[in-house]
């Protein structure tokens, strides 16, 4: 019972987390993209435009949704949902931090912990593809019908160097359970450097962890390999005739995906929740100090206002970061927030490289995507694998 009580707590507060989180990484990537274009992003609703995403949710629910007449209605509304589940669901066997002590109980930072975590994960991947194809599919529509086929045959492509490259940290670790792989990581080399797979030997994972982005940016549908939707050429693409919150469904399943790839990635190549440097080099004190220069950053420009409501929105933040640096030196609290700061923030660096892309770079031609994965990925992906196999084998 005890069990049972403790899990659905970890999962209120998980999804909860996670939900508001989805909503708000859309906010960051409008500003980031905003501010790389020299442009303001949102800024009318609410102070810094902070309450946009709830504007949004407002306007999708109360939107009226429009079916096609002709399209199939069983797998047209299937197709969302289908999406977001399949995107949802991973979450749920990804940790997040160590293991902590409540009332005499063992709670771990994960919801369920799987010893074929990473075999979970691709499993459950591959099969969001049937929420975009069948979206593509049983909407009648040919703009639909093309985005849906270029999803299927993009993201099954780059499912292949996703997967060997995953396949090659899991042979330095010699596990499948995702809390083992970050266990395998702990340490440092020379005293300073983690022993992160990118770094550690006998064959460091720097391009299996290069490999994984790029088929990550191509499983996401992400800039520059967006081609399912492509507006240029396929007015919207598979969700062309969605609307209301079946449209924003398929975003979610989007941004949960993103944040899902990035904790993988997080996981089996940085570390997890391993510091970049060891807690005798002051590991611990990271967390307080940079939550509470942001607080003096806020507190600085609240008292030097750009916009007159500046005065009193940044003053607000500040004693917020300062509230939060107060409990992340807590002493109590320290073994358990460090974990999760230190995630986060590479979890939150990741996504800002998502981000970061989109405002940069252009779509390829679906041409140069095909020829990409074929020709020039798989196979790099594949030496790599052969490659670190021979070595674990030789040292072994």
């Amino acid at each position: 019972m005890e069990f049972i009580i403790i899990t659905l707590i970890k999962l209120a507060v998980i999804a909860f987390v996670l939900l508001t989180a989805l909503a708000y990484i859309q906010w960051v990537e409008r500003k980031v993209i905003a501010h790389v274009q020299v442009r303001m992003g949102p800024s009318r609703v609410g102070p810094h435009g902070l309450l946009q995403p709830l504007a949004d949710v407002v306007k999708l629910i109360t939107k009226e949704g429009v079916m096609p007449p002709h399209a199939n209605k069983f797998f047209y509304l299937a197709a969302p949902i289908l999406a977001v589940f399949m995107a949802l669901i991973s979450i749920s066997v990804i940790p997040f931090g160590t293991e902590f002590t409540v009332l005499g109980h063992r709670v771990m930072m994960q919801l369920t912990d799987l010893n074929v975590g990473v075999l979970f994960i691709l499993a459950v991947s591959s099969m969001g593809v049937y929420g975009i194809a069948l979206a593509g599919w049983a909407s009648n529509n040919k703009y639909s019908l093309l985005g849906g086929l270029r999803s299927s045959a993009q993201m099954i492509s780059y499912e292949l160097p996703m997967s060997l490259a995953l396949a090659a940290p899991l042979l330095i670790a010699g596990t499948l359970s995702l809390r083992g792989i970050v266990d395998s990581q702990a340490g440092y080399n020379l005293g300073f450097i983690p022993k992160w797979a990118i770094f550690t030997g006998p064959f460091p994972q720097i391009f299996s962890f290069i490999i994984f982005m790029i088929a990550a940016f191509a499983e996401t549908n992400r800039i520059p390999f967006d081609l399912p939707e492509a507006e240029n050429e396929l007015v919207a693409g598979f969700h062309v005739e969605y609307s209301s919150m079946s449209f924003a469904a398929f975003f979610m399943a989007e941004y949960s995906n993103m944040v899902t790839v990035c904790s993988v990635a997080t996981l089996l190549f940085l570390g997890g929740w391993h510091p970049l440097w060891p807690e005798s080099m002051g590991s611990n004190f990271a967390a307080p100090l940079i939550l509470a220069g942001a607080g003096a950053i806020c507190l600085y420009h609240g008292l030097n206002p750009a916009r007159p409501f500046d005065r009193f929105t940044l003053p607000a933040f500040a004693v917020i970061f300062f509230g939060l640096a107060g409990l992340m030196a807590f002493p109590p609290l320290v073994p358990v927030l460090t974990p999760l700061f230190w995630f986060l923030a590479k979890l939150s660096f990741l996504l800002f490289v998502f981000i970061w892309i989109r405002a940069t770079l252009p779509r390829f031609r679906y041409d140069q995507l095909m020829s990409f994965a074929w020709k020039f990925l798989f196979p790099a992906a594949l030496l790599n694998l052969l490659v670190t196999g021979f070595l674990v084998a030789l040292v072994s």
